[in-house]
């Protein structure tokens, strides 16, 4: 592990040139790659419209194989009437066991590692489902068949729990079954996503060689007369290459993400009337790579709702340390006046919450906090 000290001044007007000179064939390639990403997005809309009818169609067309096969083996038996009564009644019995185990049992206790519950709370389930199912067979066939049936007996009712083991243990291989489609569908709309933000920005894209000859005739007038001012021209040029050559990428290199956060920062000093004091503090594998944008966030919430413009003091405390497995990114500054233009929230958090879960599932740490005049946010990822 080494300490990355804040790089310097980068680029140069060369560079500049030369990419706005190589821009014409990079468009191309990018309007090449967006209409190859809208064929996909189409396709992964289709196949996802379809995956999420089937699962539903799956359990309806189960459902009603059930109901046939149970009706048409007691029809040459019992008749018509009593084959349907005893239809209803057992596939009744059956949904409420295997969505009664799926919906509530096992997310409730199993998943929560409280096994004994569970077992208690199947064995007490099963029991009452069986008697249920048994006292509902009897009334219908005395009230609608007219049969006579002898008193309602509990050692009689009891002998229908039996039955509803069998039915509990299919309610297990149901639930697996679901569970395969459903991820299945998620891992489809997460690649719908993926495809949609990708092709947002490649549209994006498509025109900022405009901008890069712009600024290049901009940066040769103002280094002139105002080279400091040329500078900021000069990130400004490295913030939108970062978007265009950076962003699309799957991870980038640690370095290249902080130095898109200094030069977010300076082209914000310029805002504030009377500076603000930043400290930036950096340890980390120079060859460590990280899904970029993932801490922009964070400057972003320092710089609208930490930083107010009118004091005279604005100290804000940053820090990006790579410790054992894991990369910490710590912020602090200080709080501000609440006003109807500064309220904390929104969707950067949110947003950033759910890329973090699509990202580590839950093996990260995101914590935002309040200690003392100090507003605290924390983020912790594995490596």
């Amino acid at each position: 592990m080494v300490f990355i000290r804040c790089p310097g001044f980068s680029g140069s007007f060369t560079q500049l040139s030369k990419f706005s000179r190589q821009w014409p064939g990079i468009l191309a390639q990018r309007n090449k790659i967006a209409d190859e990403k809208r064929k996909r997005l189409v396709f992964l809309t289709m196949k996802i419209w379809r995956q999420a009818l089937s699962i539903t169609q799956l359990q309806v067309l189960i459902w009603f194989a059930v109901l046939l096969l149970i009706f048409f083996s007691l029809l040459p038996m019992d008749g018509l009437r009593k084959s349907a009564i005893f239809t209803v009644v057992n596939a009744a019995s059956y949904a409420i066991i295997i969505y009664g185990n799926i919906l509530f049992l096992y997310p409730v206790f199993f998943q929560k590692r409280r096994f004994v519950a569970y077992g208690i709370s199947v064995a007490l389930f099963l029991i009452l489902i069986g008697m249920l199912k048994g006292y509902t067979g009897m009334m219908l066939y005395k009230h609608v068949l007219l049969i006579k049936t002898p008193p309602v007996d509990l050692l009689e009712l009891l002998s229908y729990v039996p039955g509803g083991v069998l039915i509990y243990v299919l309610s297990l291989v149901f639930r697996i079954a679901l569970a395969y489609f459903t991820l299945k569908q998620q891992t489809e709309e997460i690649l719908l996503q993926k495809s949609q933000a990708e092709l947002n920005l490649l549209k994006s894209q498509v025109q900022p060689h405009f901008l890069f000859n712009a600024l290049n005739s901009i940066y040769y007038r103002v280094y002139k007369v105002d080279s400091p001012s040329a500078g900021l021209i000069e990130r400004l040029s490295d913030i939108m290459r970062y978007f265009v050559d950076e962003s699309p990428k799957e991870v980038v290199p640690v370095s290249t993400e902080v130095a898109f956060i200094e030069n977010y920062m300076e082209l914000e000093r310029i805002r504030i009337r009377h500076g603000a004091s930043i400290h930036f503090e950096k340890a980390y594998d120079p060859e460590l790579q990280i899904p970029p944008m993932l801490l922009m966030t964070f400057i972003e919430n320092i710089f609208k709702h930490g930083i107010d413009k009118s004091r005279k003091q604005n100290r804000v405390t940053i820090s990006l340390v790579q410790q054992n497995d894991f990369l910490v990114f710590k912020t602090s500054n200080c709080k501000r006046e609440l006003t109807a233009d500064n309220q904390p929230g929104g969707f950067g958090i949110i947003n950033l919450t759910k890329r973090l879960r699509m990202l580590y599932g839950d093996k990260f740490e995101l914590a935002i906090d309040s200690e003392g005049d100090l507003f605290i946010a924390l983020l912790k990822i594995p490596l």
